[in-house]
C-alpha cells in the first residue's frame, strides 16, 4: 500500500486541476475493485477498508480512492460537492488509473455512489456491493445529523464512533484519536462543513437515484446492512432489494452501521465470494 509512515496516504492520480490520494493493492492482471468509503469526518480510504484490503488482494486488483472532499485528496477551492460531480470523480479516477471496468464495494455514502454509477455509467460497472448505503430516499435520522454536524473535539468525536458501532467495545481510543487528528487538518473541516450543510434532508435527497432509474439496473448486487444501524436504516437496503431486480441481501444482527468493521470476516467472506461468483 503506502511507503510512508501514514499508511493513509498512498498513491497520486491526477485528476485534471486536483489529485486524488488512493491505495493500490493486489495484481493488475486481476479484476479491478473499487471501494467508495462513507461520509463520517477524518474518513479515509483506509480508514474504512483497512480490515478488507487484505481480504482481497489475493484475487482482485484493489482500488481505495480518498474521495474528492474527504481524506487526503486535494480540496478543490469552490468546487461545488453533488452527486454530478462525485461520479464524474469516479470516472476520472478510473480514467486516470487505466480502469475501464470494475467491481465496486461501496459504503453508505459510498453506496449511494456505486448505485448512481450504475445508473448512469452501466459500462463500467461490473457487480457492486452496497452496504449500509445511502442512494434511495429516506427521511434524515438523528445519527446521520450528528455525522454530519460534526464540530472537531475528541469527545464529539468518541460519540460519533459509539453511534457507528453496535459494539461499543469496538471503538478503540485508536480510532477515535486517528479519525480525529485527521479531521483537525488544516482546512479539513472548513471543507467537510461545505458537503452536507444544512438543509441536510436537500442534501441526502441529492444522493439518492429515481426508483424508476434503480429498476432499471440489471448489474448483480450484494445488499448487506446491519440490523441495529441508526444512521441508515435498514429498511432502505429492503427497498433496494425490492427495487434491483439481480440482487441479493444480507442483514447482520448485533450490527451497526460498521458492518466491515463489525462482522470483518463475515463480511469479508461475503463479498469475495459474490465478486468470484461465475
Amino acid at each position: 500500500m503506502s511507503s510512508t509512515t501514514n499508511p493513509e496516504i498512498g498513491k497520486r492520480a491526477e485528476l485534471g486541476s486536483y489529485g486524488a490520494n488512493y491505495l493500490e493493492a493486489g495484481s493488475r492482471e486481476n479484476p479491478t475493485v473499487i471501494l467508495l468509503h462513507g461520509s463520517g469526518p477524518g474518513v479515509t480510504g483506509y480508514a474504512n477498508w483497512r480490515l478488507l484490503i487484505p481480504q482481497l488482494e489475493q484475487h482482485f486488483h484493489v482500488l481505495a480512492p480518498d474521495v474528492v472532499g474527504f481524506g487526503y485528496t486535494d480540496h478543490p477551492e469552490n468546487f461545488d460537492y453533488n452527486m454530478e460531480n462525485w461520479l464524474a470523480f469516479v470516472c476520472d479516477f478510473m480514467d486516470a488509473t487505466g480502469v475501464e471496468k470494475a467491481h465496486f464495494v461501496g459504503n453508505s455514502f459510498g453506496g449511494a455512489l456505486s448505485l448512481a454509477m450504475a445508473a448512469r455509467h452501466p459500462e463500467r460497472v461490473e457487480r457492486f456491493v452496497m452496504m449500509g448505503a445511502a442512494g434511495i430516499r429516506f427521511e434524515i435520522t438523528e445519527g446521520l445529523r450528528i455525522v454530519w454536524g460534526y464540530k472537531p473535539s475528541v469527545e464529539a468525536m468518541r460519540e460519533l464512533m459509539s453511534i457507528f458501532a453496535y459494539r461499543k467495545d469496538l471503538v478503540s481510543d485508536e480510532i477515535i484519536k486517528s479519525r480525529y487528528e485527521a479531521s483537525i487538518r488544516p482546512g479539513y473541516q472548513e471543507a467537510y462543513e461545505k458537503l452536507f450543510p444544512e438543509p441536510m434532508q436537500e442534501k441526502l435527497d441529492g444522493l439518492s437515484i429515481p426508483e424508476s432509474e434503480i429498476e432499471k439496473i440489471s448489474h448483480p448486487v450484494l445488499l448487506v446492512h446491519g440490523r441495529e444501524d441508526v444512521i441508515v436504516p435498514m429498511d432502505n437496503s429492503i427497498k433496494a432489494h425490492r427495487l434491483l431486480k439481480n440482487s441479493e441481501l444480507h442483514i447482520f444482527g448485533e450490527c451497526g452501521h460498521w458492518t466491515q468493521v463489525e462482522k470483518p470476516a463475515a463480511f469479508a467472506d461475503l463479498v469475495r465470494g459474490f465478486l468470484l461468483r461465475d
